[in-house]
């Protein structure tokens, strides 16, 4: 297997220089496949596998000319190689080299983003194991409810991460196809052994019946997992945003010394990082449409998907990147304020434990109806005050305390009881 793949760095991943280096792996090992079966001359292969380079302004400037790019780059590799640059690419067409190789791109661009997930992953655990009794608010329709810990919302960020994981490894596995069938797929003027030799010294598998082109179905749901992974760094952004927002203020992205938040407010610290992130995910959810776009092509094949992909997987495979590696160094280096959850979770004194009022006066034998009647007139009698004390009320409220005593009015309040459980969640994400 050519291990050149996994040692570049995204972007030069997806370079012109790289691109061609590809379609030169994949020639030289179809005629590596084609010597070993008795096509071609062992001496050729020695003199293609010798001679055979490209320079990337010689194809540009065959390519002005002819208008194909392939056709221009074998003229430029034959103009290194000499006589033996017939037998190259013989009876193969263009997308035989043009999907292998794009299978070797998205490949090695999977192991990049992969080996990033793993590094968000550690953040992730580290962070909730932290803060895995850090005691906040749980909100539902962005209003308080019940009491949580900051770690047990990251072990929910980190089982997502660990799903979209899996599901990396399993693209990873379908995008690794090639094909080298020929013209509209039939084999009809290359041996069927040629492919599946040239993928295994290519580390790949044959597609099982492609046309002239590998079908776009495969290379959709490659897609369509960035965009779900990019979803869910969205996810965590707007809630660390949310989280930072001033009236809150329970969590902060890290402010380095002289950085500056406004042009015109010297007391800004915006959450910049997040809002990127948010942005960048809105690019990467688009292409998912554009890539259902492209699996229905004419027939055995067209180029309507070709100049999309030129732009779309650069962009996807290099934006989901540069997102894990800003959501992970953010989930680091964040800003955690312990004191703040715990003044906002007892504003209006306690009102988030209201379903504990309500299950202990149910318990003492009232109705479900007339306890929520009693913890709700309480409740909101407390909302939105600026002295607001529900738990106050409570103790004071002569109908509770006919059926609670101070202790067990006091036990309401605890918020020990809403985190009894959280260890178990927490062992099934590995923290």
């Amino acid at each position: 297997m050519i291990e050149r793949y996994t040692l570049p760095a995204m972007g030069k991943l997806w370079t012109e220089e790289f691109k061609f280096q590809t379609w030169l792996d994949v020639e030289i090992a179809v005629c590596q496949a084609q010597a070993e079966l008795g096509y071609i001359p062992t001496s050729a292969l020695e003199q293609i596998k010798a001679k055979a380079k490209f320079d990337p302004k010689r194809i540009l400037e065959i390519e002005a000319q002819v208008r194909h790019d392939m056709i221009a780059f074998l003229t430029n590799v034959n103009e290194y190689v000499g006589e033996s640059g017939r037998y190259i690419h013989l009876g193969m067409t263009s997308s035989d080299v043009l999907d292998t190789a794009l299978a070797l791109q998205l490949r090695a661009s999977i192991d990049l983003i992969l080996e990033v997930v793993g590094s968000l992953v550690k953040a992730l655990k580290k962070k909730a194991s932290l803060h895995r009794h850090t005691v906040m608010v749980g909100r539902s329709h962005g209003i308080h409810a019940e009491p949580i810990t900051f770690g047990f919302k990251l072990a929910g960020w980190l089982a997502e991460v660990l799903r979209a994981q899996s599901r990396l490894n399993q693209v990873r596995q379908e995008i690794a196809v090639g094909k080298i069938s020929g013209a509209v797929g039939t084999y009809a003027n290359i041996d069927p052994q040629i492919e599946v030799l040239t993928c295994q010294k290519l580390g790949l598998q044959p597609d099982k019946a492609s046309t002239q082109v590998v079908s776009r179905d495969i290379h959709a749901n490659f897609i369509q997992q960035l965009a779900l992974l990019a979803a869910s760094i969205e996810r965590f952004a707007v809630e660390i945003r949310n989280l930072q927002r001033s009236d809150v203020l329970e969590v902060e992205e890290y402010f380095s010394p002289g950085q500056k938040g406004s042009s015109a407010m010297p007391h800004k610290r915006n959450p910049i990082r997040s809002e990127r992130l948010t942005g960048i995910a809105r690019m990467i959810r688009a292409y998912a449409g554009t890539a259902l776009e492209d699996v229905a092509l004419w027939h055995e094949r067209d180029i309507s998907h070709s100049s999309v992909e030129r732009v779309m997987f650069p962009d996807a495979c290099i934006l989901t990147h540069f997102m894990l590696h800003e959501i992970t160094d953010l989930i680091e280096n964040l800003l955690v304020y312990p004191e703040n959850m715990k003044r906002n979770m007892n504003i209006y004194g306690g009102v988030i434990f209201s379903q504990r009022v309500l299950l202990a006066l149910v318990g003492k034998g009232l109705s479900r109806e007339e306890a929520y009647r009693i913890t709700q007139s309480c409740a909101h009698r407390a909302w939105n005050q600026p002295s607001g004390d529900f738990q106050k009320l409570i103790r004071e409220s002569e109908e509770v305390s006919s059926y609670l005593t101070k202790q067990e009015i006091d036990e309401c309040f605890n918020p020990e009881h809403h985190l009894s459980n959280l260890e178990h969640i927490y062992q099934k994400v590995g923290i």
